[in-house]
């Protein structure tokens, strides 16, 4: 008997080649591209915000001030005003009550020097509680070394 051959097995032809080797490769570039893409076009990391300062202590130097204007020829005059010095430093709150006595009798002596006029609009009470800040971070600086207050406030101001 004689020998069955077996048929030929055709070879796959070069396109079946092509669409079985190239298919998984674009899906490869493409998944890699896509990933580089997002990897490279991430949105901008918001940016970093200041950081917020410390938080502002208050401390008052009670009781209020009361002294009398310069005269008038409306006859004397009263200024009472209440004060709170702002600090952030929480070292610089210490040494302030520590200094209070001397912060107070300077600030008392410049409300002393006042007129009514003078303090009597929004533009001499500005003027008015710069003055004293400036009062209190010069005899801070002398004795600390540094002004400690940040601000001056008042919190009350009644002139009479």
């Amino acid at each position: 008997m004689a020998a069955v051959a077996n048929p030929p097995v055709p070879s796959k032809s070069p396109k079946r080649r092509l669409l079985m080797i190239g298919v998984p490769v674009l899906l490869l570039l493409g998944g890699g591209g896509a990933a580089a893409w997002f990897l490279l076009n991430k949105p901008a990391a918001a940016p970093q915000t200041a950081a917020l300062p410390a938080p502002a202590q208050y401390l008052p130097l009670a009781p209020a001030f009361v002294v009398n204007l310069e005269d008038t020829p409306m006859g004397p005059r009263y200024l009472q005003v209440e004060v709170q010095l702002v600090t952030r430093d929480p070292l610089a709150a210490p040494l302030l009550q520590q200094h209070e006595p001397a912060l107070r009798a300077r600030l008392l002596m410049l409300f002393a020097q006042q007129t009514y006029e003078g303090v009597s609009t929004r533009t001499g009470k500005e003027a008015l509680q710069a003055q004293a800040l400036k009062e209190v971070q010069t005899l801070m600086t002398e004795e600390t070394g540094k002004p400690a207050a940040e601000a001056l406030l008042f919190t009350s101001f009644v002139t009479q």
